[in-house]
């Protein structure tokens, strides 16, 4: 066997680890937490799938500095559809990411706004979106390397 196909058999491997593999290695890394995201039924699968989504990441990024009512945030993130844009605010808003205040008035004000635990999750986004934003011209070359070579 060469060491093209050992290298790809072990990232099958680690694509598909069972669960007693997933314990293991949380255990070992954070042994003093009570979830993990490697477990396949893990709650906290679910909560990261909202945050790093597409529309979850850029959602709640939008929200750090400021609330924004629904069409605001609309524009704001954009591409989002108002569908997208509503399921994406119920999830968050369920994980205690995402405050919605809606005035009495008529016609109805909705504001959103960060949670002290969406703050600190945009805070770590955001890093994110930075570190992706600055590398961007990298990433561009290596995909521009990848397709010349015709790709896989």
């Amino acid at each position: 066997m060469d060491s093209l196909a050992r290298t790809d058999d072990a990232s099958d491997a680690l694509d598909t680890p069972d669960a007693s593999d997933a314990s293991d290695a949380s255990d070992s890394d954070c042994p003093d937490l009570a979830y993990n995201v490697f477990a396949r039924n893990c709650p906290s699968r679910t909560t990261l799938e909202h945050v790093t989504g597409r529309w979850g990441a850029l959602t709640l990024s939008a929200l750090h500095h400021s609330s924004f009512r629904f069409n605001e945030l609309r524009r704001r993130v954009d591409g989002v559809s108002e569908k997208m844009l509503s399921q994406t605010l119920h999830a968050l808003e369920r994980d205690g990411l995402v405050h919605r205040d809606a005035q009495p008035t008529n016609p109805p004000r909705v504001d959103y706004r960060l949670t002290p635990l969406g703050q600190e999750v945009a805070e770590r986004l955001l890093s994110l979106i930075r570190f992706v934003e600055g590398h961007q011209d990298d990433v561009a070359a290596s995909q521009q390397r990848y397709d010349s070579l015709g790709g896989r």
